[in-house]
């Protein structure tokens, strides 16, 4: 369903039900899908609910607002939209960091966070040679193949997650995929993040070569002082699509305080 929100509109996969819902959102070059199998795991007992964030998957591409303030409007609409009284944000790297930001508006009913792989609050300002090598990662199926071969993950894919990976990057509009590093990636949050009050727990990858361990370790559990990290084992960037069930098996323990 498409969800009018912050001037365009942002489609929206749910399934599940419950008083409880859980909000995810995505990575740069993923989409509400990347979220299925981890979805599939937690549908049995909260409401679902996972965006496509402007420009990505089905949601529409205007040609401006790709900012971080821009991607938590849309995504705050969402919420406002569907009337969701309580609820858990969960964003993955891109997401992660759309995720800290709204969380540290203290937003009323949210209930915990949960940071995926997330990108570091803190700026990351790129060469222009990296920056075109970001963006060039997904201009082509053998580009993106090569990422996920070499970059995103450690384990491997199955035919059909790997091409959902193919899809979602290939599908993204030029402005989104400019986006994340011409402005959101540069963007420091450092001080917003400070005011998150929420239980927040981080998971990582522990062979993640996009969002580091160490890097995590020093650049974002010291501004959450009350987040707790966990590990998953033999882990890339892409554990939504590479372990979920252990994914999911870490959420559903977090969010029922276990």
């Amino acid at each position: 369903m498409l969800v009018e929100s912050n001037g365009t509109r942002i489609h929206v996969r749910q399934q599940g039900q419950g008083e409880l819902a859980l909000v995810f959102l995505h990575y740069w070059g993923g989409s509400s899908r990347t979220w299925d199998k981890v979805a599939g795991e937690l549908a049995g007992r909260y409401r679902i609910v996972a965006t496509d964030h402007r420009g990505w998957g089905q949601s529409p591409a205007p040609a401006a607002g790709y900012g971080l303030a821009d991607l938590a409007a849309d995504a705050e609409g969402v919420i406002e939209a569907l009337e969701l009284r309580r609820y858990v944000l969960v964003g993955h790297s891109m997401g992660g960091k759309v995720a800290q930001l709204m969380a540290s508006r203290r937003p009323r009913g949210l209930e915990a966070l949960v940071l995926v792989a997330p990108s570091p609050p803190s700026p990351m300002v790129l060469s222009e040679e990296q920056r075109a090598t970001l963006i060039g990662a997904y201009q082509s199926r053998e580009s993106v193949q090569w990422v996920i071969d070499h970059v995103l993950t450690t384990r491997p894919l199955d035919a059909a997650a790997r091409e959902q990976v193919v899809e979602d990057s290939l599908r993204g509009a030029p402005q989104a995929r400019a986006g994340w590093p011409d402005v959101a990636m540069r963007e420091d949050i450092c001080a917003e993040v400070a005011r998150i009050d929420v239980p927040t727990l981080v998971i990582c990858g522990e062979q993640d070569q996009v969002d580091r361990v160490e890097t995590l370790q020093a650049q974002l559990l010291p501004r959450i002082p009350h987040a707790v990290m966990q590990q998953l084992p033999g882990t890339g960037h892409l554990s939504p699509l590479e372990a979920p069930t252990e994914l999911a098996r870490h959420i559903a323990r977090f969010v029922a305080g276990d």
